[in-house]
């Protein structure tokens, strides 16, 4: 299978901190030594793909932040990855004046305009450190890379490209254009680390179709220069993508705002809702021991623990996208799997009397005074400490999911909003719902009627709407995302056909059938054991349509660009007949992992196609709330 995107910006990452040359394949060679200097954007986009040991892998022995204070290190080269904003480029010349390094590898994360180097260059001359800027480069590597088929384009100023910064009301043309050039310039690093121009497709009349006709532009542009174009030579051989080129589709945040608003069920979409996690890392508040403090004392001060979920962590690459359920079920399992073979281990050391003894010395014991059994075991030891790692961070983090299960009743929301999304019969009235003190936090119960207002069929009354607004008050809810949703339907004038969310639903299977084995960690009384039925969400019928070449009211009339076609002829007539094989899926004004589950299943049950989802931002239904709610403030 070819290189995916987040295999191609790992490589280029690490080209780049080998001073821009292909790293060598014989690591016998100690590693030239050097600092890596970045700022909060060069971060972002460097942890998720290189752990720290990868980076000291490769002779980074120190990686500080650009707008710290550091001190000169006078006989070390020092690799700069930033974007070159005008206090950036500030700070990179204060260094040249300061004489910070021995020498300085510029890399910019997007490409620095001609006025901004000269900058560089007249600080140069005048530090007399000439010499000293070794070299500088464009790397076009502007997005932040999540998994092998996901990428979102930043997570520092995302309130800048955001669906409240696209979407309010006094926005003055300068700032929309703004914000679409930064959208543009990094999904135009996305295609030049990808190695390939796609065919763009997007609907009428949105920010989907500015962005389109500007990325258009710019694919177009850098095509016709054939010197300078980034989509030829060496490193594009080996494109991704074989003789076929990639379907864009570049999608609107408006076609579908119920999504984002969801309750969720499977592990990953849970642990971005409830949790909180950002680029790949979870952060929560450690569980102190339940021994309570002598009246009067102070309570104890909670630890937060992060733990970075990889894609080295074979539970979580295989339960990311199951049933919450499933993935309870799957660590109770590897827990009792663990337990018996550290018991087989604890056997095997008290037999050779080295209960207690600490890992080095069980591991220096040789072959010789040993019995081969022994020594398996002892080799095992390795594995089974970072198998026990990886238990004990998903046993953490699933019972920190479950008990936000429990205590906010989330199975009940997760079951009723399906019912709403596909129009099923419902068993209780949503003003119910919206009454029970003990069901779900306000913003629970404010995602619930938004979704239900978003999908209604028939608009609901003003009558309806009062007694719902008057219900939601009484909970301590704000109503400002409500008077947003209904001057977006005012404007729209759209309201959810019932085929929008393709016929999903649930399959309750009462209350949890198995209760897990007395021992078991996570005591699920009271949580519903529901089974997802495979459904398509808007955004993935939409791709359907466009990848298989179908004929679709709803996405006839998408336009359709070709950056290599020389005349940019407009027309939304594919030249194209043949079905395509893969497409990256983007979503202006924000997305979520609900939308990404739902395309990873679309495609599994497509051998051969891939599909790659990516967002202008990654936010929960919480951020979103909040946005919708600025929005709607009168």
């Amino acid at each position: 299978m070819a290189a995916s995107v987040r295999e191609k910006q790992a490589a280029a990452l690490k080209r780049m901190l080998n001073f821009n040359a292909p790293p060598l394949k014989n690591t016998a060679a100690e590693p030239v030594w050097k600092v890596l200097i970045y700022d909060r954007c060069g971060q972002d986009i460097i942890s998720p793909l290189l752990a720290v040991k990868e980076l000291r892998d490769m002779g980074i022995t120190l990686h500080l932040l650009l707008h710290s204070d550091r001190d000169p290190i006078p006989d070390v080269p020092a690799i700069y990855f930033v974007m070159p904003t005008e206090e950036n480029i500030d700070r990179i010349c204060q260094d040249l004046r300061s004489q910070l390094y021995e020498s300085y590898y510029f890399n910019f994360i997007s490409a620095i305009s001609r006025s901004k180097l000269e900058d560089i260059a007249s600080a140069a001359l005048l530090a007399n450190a000439i010499t000293q800027v070794t070299k500088v480069f464009d790397q076009y590597l502007n997005f932040i890379t999540l998994e092998d088929d996901m990428f979102i384009l930043s997570n520092q100023n995302k309130e800048l490209i955001s669906y409240h910064a696209i979407n309010k009301s006094d926005i003055m043309d300068t700032e929309m254009e703004a914000i679409m050039d930064t959208i543009v310039d990094s999904l135009f690093c996305f295609f030049v680390t990808l190695g390939t121009v796609p065919i763009i497709r997007c609907p009428r009349g949105n920010a989907a179709e500015m962005v389109a006709v500007k990325l258009d532009k710019k694919l177009r542009e850098n095509l016709r220069d054939a010197r300078n174009s980034l989509f030829t030579g060496d490193n594009m051989g080996a494109s991704q993508f074989s003789f076929q080129r990639p379907l864009f589709v570049l999608a609107d945040r408006n076609l579908d705002l119920a999504t984002p608003l969801h309750h969720t069920w499977t592990y990953q979409a849970l642990i971005h809702d409830v949790l909180d996690f950002h680029l790949n890392r979870v952060s929560m508040d450690e569980s102190v021991g339940s021994e309570s403090s002598p009246a009067g004392a102070r309570p104890k001060k909670k630890n937060k623990k992060s733990y970075d979920l990889t894609s080295a962590d074979m539970f979580w690459q295989k339960h990311k996208g199951s049933p919450f359920p499933e993935v309870a079920e799957s660590v109770q399992e590897e827990l009792d799997t663990y337990r018996a073979q550290e018991d087989e281990v604890k056997r095997l050391k008290s037999i050779m009397g080295l209960e207690g003894e600490d890992e080095g010395a069980i591991s220096s014991i040789s072959m010789s005074d040993n019995t081969a059994k022994l020594t398996l075991a002892v080799s095992s030891l390795p594995e089974l400490l970072e198998k026990k790692r990886l238990i004990d961070l998903h046993t953490n983090v699933a019972t920190a999911v479950l008990d936000q299960i429990k205590s906010r009743k989330l199975d009940v929301y997760f079951e009723y909003e399906e019912k709403l999304m596909s129009k099923s019969t419902l068993d209780k009235s949503l003003l119910d719902i919206i009454g029970d003190p003990d069901a779900g936090t306000p913003e629970d119960k404010m995602r619930l009627f938004l979704i239900f207002y978003i999908t209604a069929l028939q608009p609901t009354s003003e009558t309806d709407l009062d007694q719902y607004k008057k219900a939601l008050l009484d909970t301590g809810c704000d109503l400002s995302p409500v008077n947003y949703i209904k001057q977006w339907k005012a404007f729209t004038k759209i309201a959810a056909t019932p085929s929008n969310y393709g016929n999903s639903g649930v399959k309750p299977m009462g209350l949890f059938s198995r209760v897990m084995n007395s021992g078991s960690q996570f005591v699920m009384d009271g949580v519903k054991h529901l089974v997802l039925k495979q459904h398509n969400l808007p955004i993935t019928r939409i791709l359907d349509n466009l990848m298989e070449m179908k004929s679709n009211p709803e996405t006839d009339d998408y336009r359709y660009f070709d950056p290599k076609m020389l005349r940019g002829s407009e027309s939304s007539i594919p030249r194209n007949k043949n079905p395509f094989q893969e497409a990256i899926v983007f979503m202006v004004g924000g997305g979520n992992y609900v939308e990404y589950q739902n395309l990873v299943d679309y495609t599994k049950a497509k051998p051969g196609k891939r599909v790659l989802y990516g967002c202008s931002e990654l936010f929960n239904a919480g951020q979103f709330i909040k946005q919708l709610s600025s929005l709607g403030q009168k």
